[in-house]
């Protein structure tokens, strides 16, 4: 038996052209990138048809790569390998070769191949992309949900309008800043200002997996992510448009920066071979800090500390769907930071899920020993822990470490609710706990549980590994760069604020006292999350502030009306009585209800 190659290999281009399979055996794997050459040669090796049997010559079709004198810098094809016929009849499909996807070749001006991508990569990294966005709407259903009936709408959008500012910084320098491949150790440059050149130039720090373009609009969606979380800090007494003006300078002299020095081939935290797989100090530790500088620089809202004040949240359905949606983009989230649809990415999924699930059952069940109920907040405010810790430590642990580290993050931020009544920080979101310190956990236990053989699974990545793999080192590693992007990111999101809150026209951050009691919806948004509203111990007939003189609420809002109090256990036959009971607790409540334009609702 002699090799030979197939008898019949039918070609089948695409719209805008492609190299042919034919013209693929006749350059040999020399004219492909080496994988597609190797699995070129393996079609060859694998069909063995009888020597005696006359084969027909192969069709040579016109090689399509761009000469060196192309007016254009490079060209992407499609190659689309056809049906391998065997004179028996049998047939190989295009698997054999490219998995059974097209694939996308980019060539250089002279000819040579720059890169080569899968669209099966692509579509991936594309899917993961647009499930992490859906996380950005998840956090605005959990923080509307955690604050009071009167603020659910603007906190639904300033995390949608944080996206909207953010999208724009990173087209207009924000991905220049964090990845241009000239960038030095501490931040980037405009070399890619306004996307320039951003298209199908291969990524290493992607591992060449995909273009540029999808690089950048994944990465867009972490830089998005960052500030809608940060900004929940504002809940209940921060103005809309000084906090949108923050979040552009903010991502600038902040996320930026810090990305740069670990996700940037030329940072310095890249180059001592910092483990943070795919944000626990650009995304979590520092949305986590500068959440809890928002909350000490704002300062505690009016009657902090009172039982007007208690934690109550006003829909617990809301924080339920928001969790559902951070866990799902979640999965995108550290799914496709590995830039490619492999081994690698499974495990990342997988690892993420069980942390999830180990964080929230372990959270529940610490509230559980308190009041004896399984408290859904509970459950949904330990999964969000446990997502943020196995961030950094994804793509490098095991099972088992991830079934740890869910737990540990959920411990350590449940314990860590109670540091901000002697702080006198009100974090009202417990932005801190649950991001910054479980942020710290899940980058520090990357250093211990790190596994040179898990991050091989891509075939691409190659670490030393953490305690377990003997390097001892690692720890000390991911301990000074905790240290790093916290004083980097407390001591200039400071400075951002200050600046911003003094800038005329932008300032103050704060809302008046009048704004705090009336709802930051009729105050910023002049508009209402629903058609009535009850607003018992937040909107009294008479409200005495902390100091001054006591203030009419209807006179100040006047499509809000007095009307009679209602007692608890009344039957009042309609659902916003017991709304009310759950918001107050108390025995006599005072409700508000707003004109709807047709009708109104009746207590």
């Amino acid at each position: 038996m002699d090799e030979v190659c197939p008898q019949d290999i039918r070609a089948h281009d695409d719209q805008i052209g492609g190299c042919s399979a034919a013209h693929i055996a006749r350059s040999g794997p020399a004219s492909l990138p080496s994988s597609f050459g190797r699995a070129a040669s393996r079609i060859r090796r694998s069909c063995h048809i009888s020597a005696t049997r006359s084969i027909p010559p192969l069709e040579i079709l016109p090689d399509l790569r761009p000469s060196a004198s192309s007016v254009f810098t490079h060209k992407m094809v499609n190659i689309t390998y056809g049906v391998l016929q065997a004179p028996d009849g049998s047939s190989a499909r295009s698997s054999a070769i490219a998995n059974g996807t097209d694939i996308i070749v980019s060539y250089g001006p002279n000819g040579e191949s720059v890169a080569s991508y899968s669209p099966g990569d692509i579509g991936w990294v594309l899917t993961c992309t647009a499930l992490v966005w859906l996380m950005i709407p998840g956090l605005g259903y959990l923080y509307s949900g955690l604050a009071r009936r009167k603020n659910a709408l603007h906190l639904l959008l300033l995390t949608l309008a944080a996206l909207a500012v953010v999208s724009f910084q990173w087209f207009f320098w924000g991905y220049s800043l964090a990845f241009s491949q000239t960038s030095g150790a501490f931040l980037g440059n405009l070399r890619n200002f306004g996307y320039m050149g951003v298209l199908e130039n291969p990524v290493s720090q992607a591992y060449n997996k995909v273009p540029e373009i999808v690089y950048a609009i994944y990465q867009c969606m972490f830089a998005n992510l960052v500030p809608a979380i940060a900004i929940g800090a504002a809940c209940e007494r921060g103005r809309v448009w000084p906090f949108l003006v923050f979040t552009f300078i903010w991502t600038t002299l902040v996320y930026d920066v810090i990305a740069c020095w670990v996700w940037n081939p030329t940072g310095w935290a890249f180059k001592w071979g910092v483990l943070d797989y795919a944000g626990g100090g650009p995304v979590e530790i520092n949305s986590g800090i500068t959440g809890l500088v928002i909350s000490y620089y704002l300062g505690p809202r009016h009657g902090y500390g009172t039982e007007r004040l208690l934690f109550k949240p006003h829909n617990v359905s809301y924080i339920f769907l928001g969790t559902a949606f951070l866990w799902f983009g979640w999965l995108g989230f550290n799914g496709g930071s590995v830039f490619a649809a492999n081994l690698r990415a499974a495990m990342a999924i997988s690892t993420t899920n069980l942390a999830a699930s180990s964080a929230g059952l372990t959270w529940m069940l610490l509230d559980w020993r308190l009041e004896r109920k399984w408290s859904v907040v509970g459950f949904c405010t330990g999964c969000i822990a446990g997502l943020v810790a196995i961030t950094p430590a994804a793509g490098f642990v095991g099972m088992p470490a991830a079934l740890l580290i869910g737990v540990v993050s959920a411990a350590v931020s449940n314990f860590a609710t109670v540091l901000k009544g002697p702080m006198r920080v009100d974090d009202v979101m417990d932005i801190f706990s649950v991001h910054a310190l479980a942020g710290y956990v899940g980058t520090l236990l990357t250093g211990i549980f790190a596994q040179a053989s898990v991050a091989n699974n891509d075939g691409n990545t190659v670490i030393t590994g953490g305690w377990l793999d003997g390097n001892w080192i690692q720890l000390a590693y991911q301990l000074a760069y905790c240290v790093a992007v916290t004083s980097w990111c407390a001591g200039v999101t400071f400075a951002i604020m200050f600046v911003v809150d003094h800038t005329p026209f932008i300032g103050p951050f704060r809302s008046s006292e009048m704004g705090e009691v009336v709802g930051m919806d009729e105050d910023q948004c002049g508009e209402w999350a629903y058609d009535y509203a009850f607003i018992n111990r937040d909107l009294e007939g008479n409200y005495k502030p902390d100091h001054g003189q006591t203030l009419d609420m209807h006179e100040k809002m006047p499509n809000v009306h007095q009307t009679d109090s209602l007692r608890s256990g009344a039957d009042s036959g309609s659902q916003d009585n017991s709304n009310s009971q759950l918001a107050s607790g108390d025995q006599n409540a005072t409700s508000a209800t707003t004109e709807a334009p047709a009708t109104q609702t009746q207590a």
